[in-house]
């Protein structure tokens, strides 16, 4: 019986750490009742910042304490990775031959390695189905990904005030880190009114750098919500990732340019229509939503802004009807 579980990562940023909630949600079914300990070997990790109220129940304990593998010296015999612990089983998520010889000294049992498996032909592209291979294997084909369900009562209630029963609620995300990155804002807005002429009700999704563009929805999509702005509710600390990614339980879909709110819904369990640049990363960082759409701005030119409106009213039509 598997009583304890290490997963040797060597850290996570914003980007990374959401791209595997899907799996850590899944770890936590396949091992309900097992002890999971998530190594940053690194040292830093948004699971002990950002997103450790959303890790909530599915990590019991962030492991950053040296040796760990990330040093030059950590493969020598006498050096004592981890402080000599020991667990059942260890999944090492990384790729690193050396680091990956350190962390399988740290098992008593079962072994997988991205590691071993990224030698091999079939290797996935995709984060995403990287990570769904490595917690098969070490699940005996029993665990998936999964969406994040929210041990804070709290996300819940909020998600529940901003966003309450009766609409169908379509979600948008202009924003992204890069400019170049981003479906243009006026095609967001045409499309908001396009999901309101089907009788749904579009939910704005920006950031704290994205003020300008907010106002300007806001005046040309009044009927739209900001639930993230227009607070309403009793829980105030909810706020960033923990509440976007339980109001995206509350949505039929969304769609979201290659930035972090896409990822956040498609952990929250939204349906999601990605809309991406490039082709390589479309594929390698692809969200893992329950259901997904893509489309790629690269297919029809060189800019987002090639983008036609018509292929992404089309692609959102398809994953409502699902």
């Amino acid at each position: 019986m598997v009583k304890t579980v290490l997963v040797y990562s060597m850290g996570e940023v914003i980007g990374d750490g959401l791209i595997k909630l899907p799996f850590i949600a899944g770890l936590r079914a396949a091992f309900p009742d097992t002890r999971i300990t998530w190594c940053a070997a690194k040292g830093e990790t948004v699971y002990a910042g950002a997103l450790k109220a959303v890790i909530e129940g599915y990590v019991d304990e962030i492991l950053t304490v040296r040796p760990t593998g990330a040093g030059a010296f950590d493969i020598l015999p006498w050096v004592q990775p981890f402080g000599g612990r020991r667990f059942d089983l260890v999944i090492d998520t990384q790729e690193n031959l050396r680091r990956s010889a350190v962390a399988r000294r740290a098992t008593t049992g079962a072994f997988v390695s991205a590691a071993a498996l990224a030698r091999v032909k079939d290797w996935p592209e995709a984060v995403t189905d990287r990570l769904a291979r490595l917690l098969a294997l070490a699940s005996n084909g029993q665990g998936a990904p999964k969406p994040i369900i929210l041990a804070n009562p709290d996300a819940f209630e909020a998600a529940r005030t901003l966003l309450p029963e009766g609409p169908t609620y379509v979600g948008l995300a202009p924003g992204a880190g890069g400019q170049d990155k981003r479906w243009p804002l006026e095609r967001y807005i045409a499309l908001a009114h396009h999901v309101e002429k089907t009788g749904a009700t579009p939910v704005f999704f920006f950031g704290p750098d994205e003020v300008e563009d907010a106002a300007r929805t806001r005046r040309e999509v009044p009927a739209a919500r900001f639930p993230e702005h227009d607070r309403r509710d009793a829980y105030p600390h909810v706020k960033g990732p923990l509440l976007v990614i339980a109001l995206a339980s509350r949505l039929s879909a969304a769609v979201a340019n290659d930035a972090g709110p896409g990822h956040m819904m498609a952990a929250g369990g939204a349906p999601l229509l990605s809309l991406q640049k490039d082709a390589r990363k479309a594929v390698k960082f692809r969200p893992a939503a329950v259901r997904l759409e893509m489309l790629v701005a690269g297919d029809y030119g060189d800019v987002m802004a090639a983008l036609p409106s018509e292929a992404v009213e089309a692609a959102l039509a398809r994953l409502m009807s699902e």
